[in-house]
């Protein structure tokens, strides 16, 4: 377990230096750039439950505990803070509404449970076999998939309240255009806040829970369920969501490596399995699966401190903030059409991180079997594409993951069979969630 040296004098911080992992600054200004940390995650980690029905109060708690065991797991040598993953919403979505929310936790905690075992496997064998399973277009589709299927569930929102939604979507616009640095990236947050003021202002809220609730008390838990019909089917949607976290965690330590120091990349077994064991334990008592956090890689980048320090301070204020059932009681007061506008946003920004992985690895589209690697899987989630078999169903992400998946391999197989060569590869990207994200 890394020890926390006093960088420089405690509240210096070096031109070109940076605050490296196993340092800190001064407990006061420690502190302070953990509660910077805690602003940069809520917006996402709340919206993520409230997108869901998942308590919001349970959430936040886990991505507390969740952020300290992943401190722990990774030998306090890996900063990050484990918020709600977008990658989730989806597949918890469908899962809650067909079978309840005990299937839909049995799901996230399967996700937790294979992803824990790939960071095994990186940890034995290292990342190539991941780069070579996915390549930039086959990640790349994974992650804008995702989003995209979400799109009816935006537009279900929107429409049942579209003054309230319109206001949201055009203030995260916004603040996301004007702002740059710390008030830009939680636009979203921003833009939920004018939309619920305005929705107070139009009289469409109902604040009823929120003075019932009590300021003290322990979380709302709920257990897993395996027992539902059409669990495992359930299960087989939440998959593909372990290819969304594995980018996403890679891309965190390939970040912080960059910024800090390269032999950080050997920690990254150690995150995935961190990852897996935080989403087992949300999973197993009613929170969100949970993932690194990009939100959080911007407030190191614009600090400068890639102190651990900050993020045990940030951990333990989230487990505190979630014994109070009234800010939980606030949060599920939002309403529908503030969720919409939001979403209409967010769910498309998703898709875009996946189009960015095709842009920044300079895809080349111009070869066929790239091509029907992404055209083939959008158009399955886009459209919400199910399989059945009597009581077994598969959803549209698993279809469009597993079909990108199967069209790009085969597609190369057989091209290297004809020398012709259809190669679209390249390393695994470095990206972050979008707040997650994915998050």
């Amino acid at each position: 377990m890394a020890i926390w040296k006093l960088h420089d004098n405690g509240h210096r911080i070096e031109p070109g230096a940076v605050v490296a992992p196993d340092e800190r600054l001064n407990w006061p200004a420690t502190i302070a750039i953990g509660v910077q940390h805690i602003v940069a995650m809520f917006g996402a980690t709340f919206l993520v439950p409230v997108l869901t029905g998942f308590p919001v109060s349970t959430t936040l708690l886990f991505s507390g505990v969740g952020t300290l065991l992943f401190l722990i797991v990774t030998k306090n040598k890996l900063p990050s803070y484990l918020g709600s993953s977008f990658a989730f919403i989806a597949p918890v979505t469908a899962a809650t509404a067909s079978a309840g929310m005990g299937t839909a936790l049995a799901g996230i905690v399967a996700v937790g449970i294979l992803l824990a075992l790939v960071g095994i496997v990186v940890q034995l064998a290292g990342l190539g076999w991941i780069d070579r399973l996915m390549p930039p277009v086959v990640s790349g589709t994974i992650v804008a998939l995702i989003g995209f299927n979400l799109a009816p569930t935006a537009w279900s929102n929107f429409n049942t309240q579209p003054v309230v939604a319109a206001i949201t979507l055009v203030a995260v616009i916004l603040f996301s255009v004007l702002f740059r640095g710390f008030l830009g990236r939680i636009s979203i947050f921003l833009g939920v806040l004018v939309g619920y003021i305005a929705a107070a202002i139009g009289g469409q809220l109902d604040f009823s829970t929120v003075g019932d609730a009590a300021w003290i008390g322990l979380p709302e838990f709920h257990l897993v369920d395996v027992t539902a019909p059409g669990t495992w089917a359930a299960i087989a949607m939440f998959l593909p969501v372990v290819l969304v976290l594995i980018a996403e965690n890679v891309g965190h330590v390939r970040g912080v490596a960059t910024m800090t120091d390269p032999a950080v990349n050997r920690s990254t077994g150690r995150a995935l399995i961190a990852d897996g064991v935080s989403t087992v334990v949300a999973g197993a008592f009613g929170g969100s699966g949970t993932t690194t956090y990009g939100e959080n890689i911007g407030v190191m980048a614009a600090t400068r401190v890639y102190s651990t320090a900050a993020y045990w301070v940030a951990g333990i204020a989230a487990v505190l903030l979630a014994l109070s059932p009234k800010v939980g009681a606030v949060f599920n007061s939002i309403p529908a059409g503030v969720l919409g506008g939001a979403t209409t946003a967010l769910y498309g920004l998703i898709g875009i991180i996946g189009i960015k992985i095709w842009v920044d690895n300079r895809v080349d589209f111009s070869r066929p079997v790239n091509q029907y690697t992404a055209a083939v899987a959008l158009v399955i989630a886009i459209a919400g594409f199910t399989m059945s078999w009597g009581d077994f169903q598969l959803g549209a992400i698993v279809i469009g993951a597993a079909a990108a998946l199967l069209i790009y391999h085969l597609g190369n197989l057989i091209a290297r069979a004809l020398h012709t060569g259809a190669d679209g590869g390249g390393p695994l990207p470095v990206i972050g969630p979008l707040g997650g994200d994915p998050e």
